[in-house]
C-alpha cells in the first residue's frame, strides 16, 4: 500500500470551457460502461467486489480518438497520494490525444477535472469545499454565456458517484479510476448537456499502452505505475473496493516508459508505484508463467492464496535498474508479508545492496505496533514478525533508511495497543514517517463489522503523541548523518530562500544547500551553481526530524560516489 493509503488518496477534477451553453439538457441512450444521468433520474447503484468476477470491460471496442470531438482547454487538479499523481498523466495523456489542450488558469478552462481519492474524512471534506467553489464559477461562466464542464476521476468518483451526481448535483462528469479510456467520450456527453459516469472496475485494465505525458515540465522525478488495484483487504482499506483486484502492467510497457524518461525527458529518478509492489506478477509473456509460487515469510500469512506464474518484482526491479545507471530507481509501497525470509536470501533486498541506483530505502508500513490490532486490521503478521523483518533487513542492507506507516484509533485500540505502537517507533527509529488518525469509511470490512469506538479527541492525542515520538527519533537518526557526505539530487530551489537549492538524498530525506559555491581547478577558482536534476555531493552540517542541512561540495556522480568507500 503507499504511505498515504491510510491517509490520503486522490481524485481528479476536470474543467473544461465550451463556448456558448447548449440547448435543453436531453438524455442520450447509455454506451459500453457508460451512465448518462438525466435530470430526474435516479442513478443506479455502482459495483462492489462482487461485480469484479462479472467481466472486464477493458476489452471492450473503443472507439479512435479522432471520432470524439476533442475541443477546448482543461485545467487538471490532483488531490492525495501518488497513484493520483500517475493517473493524473494517464488521464491527460488519453484527452491529449483526442485534441485537448491544457491550461494553467482555472479562469481559461472549458473543462475541469479533478483527480481524487479520500480515505480520510478531512481530506474528503476539502474536495467537497472545493467543488463548491467550482459550482459557483460555473453558475457565473453560465451568466455570461459560456460553460464550464467539472468532472470527478478517480476513487472518490467510484464511491461517492450517486452523491457526486444527483444529490450534490456539483458536476457533470464521473469517471473511476479503470474508466480514463472513455474520458473523451463522457466529454462529449457532457458537452450536449448531460451527466455521464463510468465507474466500471476491470480485472485487467493497466493502460499498458498509455505512456503518460508528464505533467510537471523539466521535472527531474517521475511516478512510473507498475500495477493497479489490491488484493491484502486490509480492513480499514477502500481500495480494493475503488481501485479493484491486483493486476500488473507488462514488463516491456514498463521498461519502454522509463527509456522514455531518461532518454527524451532528462529525468534521473523514478519511483515505481503500486499499491502492493512486491507482489507484482507479470502473466503477459508465455516464458514467464511457468514460475512457482512464491512462499511467504515466517510470521506472515495472506487472505489471498499465492499464485504460480508470472515474472516477479525482483526480476523488474533488475531490469529497471539496468535502463540508465544514472538514473535513480526507488519503489513504493511493499506489502511487509512479500519479502522472504532469511533462509532465502531476498532477491529484492540483495539488488538494494548491489545495484547503485536502487535507492538504500525501503518502505515498510507496520500501522500499529500492536499485534491484536493488527489481527483486527487483518495485516497478516504480528509485532514480532515484523521486527524480525526489520532486522533482517537492516542485516541484508547496511545504512538503509526506513520510512512506515501508522494508524492512531482504530476501531478497539486500548491505550495498552498504543503504548506498543510508540515502543514499536523507538525501537525501529524510523527515518520518515506517515502518521494519521483512524477514519471509518464505507465498504470496509472495519465498516461491517467493527466498532468505530475510540473517541475523536483520544484518537487526536495518539495522534499527536505518536508524532512527537516519531519526530524524536527521527531527528536521532538524522543526526548520525552530521558530518557525512550525502549524494543529493537537485529538485528545485528552496521554498524559504532563494540563495538555496532543495533535493533528497539516498533515503529520501529532503536536503537544504547553498546553491553555488567556488571551486578550485589548476590554480583558479570558478563559481559551480547546480541545477535541478544534477547530482551533486553536500557535507550535513546539521539536522533535524525531516530535513538535513548542509553545504555544497561539488558536482557527482551516481558511479562515481558507489566506487567510493
Amino acid at each position: 500500500m503507499l504511505p498515504c493509503r491510510g491517509a490520503l488518496r486522490a481524485t481528479a477534477l476536470l474543467r473544461t470551457a465550451a463556448g456558448p451553453l447548449p440547448g435543453a439538457a436531453r438524455r442520450a441512450s447509455c454506451g459500453p460502461g457508460e451512465r448518462p444521468v438525466g435530470r430526474g433520474a435516479a442513478l443506479p447503484p455502482g459495483p462492489d467486489l462482487r461485480h469484479f468476477l462479472r467481466g472486464s470491460t477493458a476489452g471492450e471496442p473503443q472507439p479512435e480518438p479522432s471520432s470524439y470531438p476533442g475541443a477546448g482547454k482543461v485545467y487538471l487538479e490532483t488531490y492525495g497520494c501518488q497513484m493520483n499523481v500517475s493517473d493524473t498523466e494517464i488521464a491527460w495523456t488519453i484527452l491529449q490525444r483526442s485534441g485537448y489542450s491544457r491550461t494553467k488558469e482555472l479562469g481559461e478552462a472549458e473543462l475541469q477535472p479533478g483527480l481524487c481519492a479520500a480515505p480520510r474524512e478531512k481530506a474528503e471534506q476539502t474536495i467537497w469545499n472545493r467543488l463548491q467553489h467550482l459550482k459557483a464559477l460555473k453558475v457565473r461562466r453560465r451568466q455570461q454565456g459560456s460553460a464550464l464542464r467539472i468532472g470527478i476521476l478517480g476513487c472518490m468518483a467510484e464511491r461517492l458517484k450517486e452523491k457526486i451526481l444527483e444529490k450534490e448535483k456539483l458536476v457533470d462528469i464521473v469517471a473511476g479510476p479503470d474508466a480514463y479510456r472513455d474520458l473523451p467520450r463522457l466529454l462529449g456527453l457532457a458537452e450536449s448537456g448531460q451527466q455521464a459516469a463510468n465507474v466500471l472496475l476491470s480485472l485487467d485494465e493497466t493502460y499498458a499502452d498509455v505512456l503518460p505525458v508528464q505533467t510537471t515540465a523539466g521535472g527531474t522525478t517521475a511516478f512510473v505505475s507498475i500495477m493497479r488495484g489490491c488484493d491484502n483487504l486490509c480492513s480499514y482499506c477502500i481500495v480494493p473496493f475503488t481501485r479493484g483486484r491486483e493486476r500488473s502492467r507488462p514488463l516491456a510497457s514498463i521498461l519502454q516508459e522509463v527509456r522514455m524518461l531518461a532518454a527524451q525527458q532528462g529525468v534521473k529518478e523514478v519511483t515505481l508505484l503500486g499499491q502492493n509492489v512486491n507482489s507484482y506478477r507479470d502473466l503477459s509473456e508465455v516464458q514467464f508463467r511457468a514460475a512457482a509460487a512464491p512462499g511467504l515469510s515466517r510470521g506472515f500469512s495472506s487472505r489471498c492464496q499465492a499464485r504460480a506464474g508470472g515474472l516477479r518484482f525482483a526480476q523488474l526491479l533488475e531490469q529497471v535498474s539496468r535502463v540508465e545507471p544514472e538514473m535513480r530507481i526507488r519503489f513504493t509501497s511493499p506489502h511487509p508479508k512479500d519479502f522472504p525470509d532469511e533462509a532465502t536470501l531476498s532477491q529484492v533486498l540483495q539488488l538494494i545492496r548491489e545495484r547503485h541506483n536502487i535507492c538504500k530505502q525501503l518502505h515498510l508500513p507496520a500501522q500499529s505496533g500492536s499485534s491484536r490490532v493488527l489481527a483486527a486490521m487483518q495485516r497478516g503478521y504480528t509485532r514480532e514478525a515484523y521486527l524480525e523483518l526489520v532486522q533482517h533487513v537492516r542485516d541484508s542492507i547496511p545504512g538503509v533508511s526506513l520510512s512506515s506507516d501508522f494508524i492512531a484509533g482504530f476501531c478497539g485500540e486500548t491505550e495498552e495497543d498504543h503504548q506498543q505502537s510508540l515502543s514499536l517507533l523507538r525501537e525501529v527509529c524510523y527515518n520518515t514517517g506517515f502518521l494519521f488518525a483512524y477514519s471509518m469509511r464505507q465498504k470496509t470490512r472495519a465498516f461491517h463489522r467493527l466498532q468505530d469506538d475510540v473517541p475523536a479527541g483520544v484518537k487526536q492525542r495518539r495522534l499527536q503523541e505518536l508524532i512527537a515520538v516519531f519526530r524524536e527519533e527521527a531527528a536521532r537518526a538524522n543526526q548520525a548523518m552530521v558530518g557525512q557526505a550525502q549524494l543529493v539530487l537537485v529538485e528545485g530551489p528552496s521554498r524559504r530562500s532563494a540563495s538555496e537549492l532543495c533535493g533528497r538524498n539516498d533515503g529520501n530525506i529532503k536536503v537544504i544547500f547553498p546553491a553555488a559555491q567556488l571551486e578550485e581547478d589548476a590554480g583558479s577558482k570558478a563559481l559551480f551553481r547546480a541545477q535541478p536534476g544534477d547530482y551533486v555531493l553536500v557535507k550535513v552540517t546539521s539536522a533535524s526530524s525531516q530535513t538535513l542541512r548542509g553545504v555544497l561540495l561539488g558536482p557527482a556522480t551516481l558511479s562515481d560516489s558507489a566506487a567510493c568507500p
